[in-house]
């Protein structure tokens, strides 16, 4: 039986105050579903709101030339079922997943470190010692999950995700609601990072974290190697 990967996405669509849309970063959605699929998993994807997914419009358009992933991604009718009908992260079964995985996006620092379910989930797997994985601002859907003695699962673990210096260039330091970066060294992680922009992941176990957009490949390659090694 083959293993399962739940993708979980952010459902906001509003970048703070500044009237501007946001959602998810459809690259870091396309190109890690593509390769689990690829290399044999069921995936699934679910949502704190459930139903269809909510794309950065930065991200994507209805023109083409999104590039090749996400271009296959919106070509692929089972692709397009499962991100027109996602999953309520309330439904998920946690036991049956293998892996979870939270692409970023900008709307990923608004509900998903407040849902709780997404704590859920990943307590859940993190007690399980399963794999948890997260890109650039994905990272968000971790900061609120804490270990049984109380301290978050990312107290002295190697973390990453999208970086205060990435942020202050993207202009948006003052519209998110906390700095990723910061927010996680502050929960005890041990960050590391890349220069801006460049592809960086890093791993911890079972966690595995990733700098932003150029990370996602590095990150489905580290879950996919952690599930055939387990």
């Amino acid at each position: 039986m083959s293993k399962r990967i739940q993708i979980i996405v952010t459902s906001h669509t509003t970048l703070g105050l500044s009237g501007k849309a946001t959602g998810v970063w459809a690259d870091e959605l396309a190109v890690a579903y593509n390769f689990f699929v690829d290399k044999g998993f069921e995936v699934g994807i679910a949502s704190p709101a459930g139903g269809n997914v909510r794309f950065d419009p930065s991200s994507v358009t209805s023109t083409g030339g999104n590039g090749p992933e996400v271009e296959r991604f919106l070509a692929d009718p089972l692709a397009q079922r499962l991100a027109h009908e996602t999953m309520p992260i309330a439904a998920v079964d946690v036991q049956a997943c293998d892996a979870v995985y939270f692409p970023g996006g900008h709307g990923a620092m608004w509900d998903l470190p407040n849902d709780p379910d997404v704590m859920h989930v990943v307590e859940t797997v993190f007690a399980t010692n399963k794999v948890i994985a997260a890109v650039c601002h994905g990272s968000a859907g971790l900061v609120s999950a804490r270990r049984p003695d109380g301290k978050s699962i990312l107290w002295g673990k190697r973390v990453n995700g999208f970086t205060d210096e990435e942020e202050s260039a993207a202009g948006l330091s003052d519209v998110v609601p906390f700095r990723l970066e910061t927010r996680m060294r502050e929960l005890g992680g041990r960050f590391e990072k890349a220069p801006n922009w460049q592809a960086y992941a890093v791993q911890d176990g079972m966690l595995i974290t990733g700098q932003n957009p150029r990370s996602s490949v590095l990150v489905a390659q580290k879950v996919v190697d952690a599930l055939q090694a387990n």
